[in-house]
């Protein structure tokens, strides 16, 4: 039992495999391009296709805001830092009379 069911399940997948089978093409594969199969097809190219544009402008996006803000760090960098002191942070004493 153990070794029939495999064997029977090989000789259907075989046989299924070698019976002949008409070719069953789309429209779109067959030659007739104006049919609304052929139109669909091209309508989900055409979807897909600007889905992604849609994503490869938002990488390029968020690259250019990436090399922005890099160069706005670099400028704050190069600007020397001046820290208070204690002679302007003091407040100064006023004497009354």
């Amino acid at each position: 039992m153990n070794l029939r069911l495999p064997t029977i399940a090989l000789i259907i997948a075989a046989a299924t495999a070698l019976l002949p089978h008409n070719a069953v093409a789309c429209a779109t594969c067959f030659g007739q391009s104006d049919s609304p199969l052929a139109d669909g097809m091209n309508a989900g190219i055409f979807t897909l296709m600007g889905v992604i544009t849609f994503v490869l402008m938002g990488v390029g996006a968020f690259c250019l805001f990436l090399a922005r803000r890099a160069a706005a760090y670099e400028a704050l960098a190069a600007v020397p830092a001046t820290f208070p002191t204690a002679a302007t942070t003091t407040p100064a004493l006023i004497e009354v009379n």
